[in-house]
């Protein structure tokens, strides 16, 4: 739900880390689209987008390094081709498409979409048992598509969790887009948060979360992805296990013009895991997190909106030479 925005202007010696590069303003890049949309519609506004990401595209020079080492990753380009200006924008532009079009899903303009949903089945079962269920999702694709879910699923509630500066942060990002939505958002980090997500699940609410980046003193288990070990979180992990839930991993991928596909896919069942074989359930859960990240960042590269170095210093794969753009 809460890209970081790029440090612009930043020399571009390595990419940068997520929680070093200072935010951004998402609320300001949401309030300029806000009012380009508003006052040219969507189809307007779209031309207006590719300005917006070239301009991003030249002037974040780290994040620009950071999508050309995923990209090298994920397209596994044959020599001699290489990373080049075309897949950056592209990438860019995907990014700033996934943003702008949050204005329409906030506001309930589903109709201005093709939305398909695969493995819907998967949410439905969850709701006819009533325990509720963890619903973990990624910043690869849009994240509030779920929206449209629970308008074609009766009885659905999709409730956040994060930290409290990221709900402080997410619910002036959702004010800048309309101020009359209000989202259901848990902080983490206070003494009653795992209760509150405790309660939540017992009325059958489905708790979602961003589970690949680490916030706080989360503690993170290096896995493969995308050929190199990336540190991914046990939070997420650990609050299921502890709560004996099921996770589900959800993804809503941006196809061009105004298509999205929304994935479902089994994580893993704490139901009946007992406690002494939770440590190995935990690693298994994210083990199968990490293919479903790298499985469907293969299925769609230009949906992965990390642009930081994700893989904290890992080689990326070699390609053929290629000086950053100046």
């Amino acid at each position: 739900m809460s890209e970081r925005a790029v440090n612009v202007g930043a020399p571009a010696d390595k990419p940068v880390n997520w929680k070093d590069s200072p935010e951004r303003s998402n609320q300001f890049l949401l309030r300029v689209m806000c009012w380009i949309s508003l006052s040219l519609g969507r189809r307007m506004a779209r031309c207006v987008l590719r300005g917006i990401a070239v301009y991003f595209l030249l002037f974040s020079p780290k994040a620009r390094l950071a999508s050309r080492r995923y990209l090298q990753r994920v397209l596994k380009l044959p020599p001699p081709a290489r990373v080049g200006w075309r897949h950056l924008l592209r990438h860019f532009m995907t990014f700033a498409s996934v943003i702008h079009d949050r204005i329409y899903l906030v506001n309930d303009r589903f109709d201005l979409f093709d939305i398909e949903l695969h493995r819907q089945q998967l949410i439905t079962d969850v709701l006819a048992e009533g325990r509720g269920a963890l619903l973990l999702g990624a910043h690869l694709g849009s994240f509030e598509v779920m929206r449209a879910v629970g308008r074609q699923q009766p009885g659905l509630r999709v409730v956040m969790v994060m930290y409290e500066e990221n709900a402080r942060k997410i619910n002036a990002l959702l004010a800048a887009i309309n101020p009359a939505v209000q989202q259901d958002i848990v902080a983490l980090g206070h003494v009653d948060s795992m209760m509150a997500v405790h309660e939540l699940f017992e009325t059958g609410a489905v708790v979602g979360i961003l589970g690949d980046r680490s916030l706080g003193p989360d503690a993170t288990v290096p896995l493969p992805f995308l050929g190199a070990p990336a540190p991914l979180p046990v939070g997420p992990f650990r609050m299921a296990a502890i709560l004996r839930r099921p996770v589900l991993f959800m993804v809503g991928l941006y196809g061009g013009g105004n298509r999205y596909d929304v994935h479902f896919e089994t994580v893993a069942d704490f139901s009946n895991v007992p406690a002494g074989g939770r440590a190995a359930a935990i690693q298994a859960a994210m083990s199968r997190y990490a293919q479903l990240l790298e499985q469907y960042c293969e299925v769609a590269p230009y949906n992965w909106f990390n642009f930081f170095d994700f893989w904290q210093g890992a080689p990326a794969p070699a390609a053929a030479p290629s000086p950053d753009m100046p």
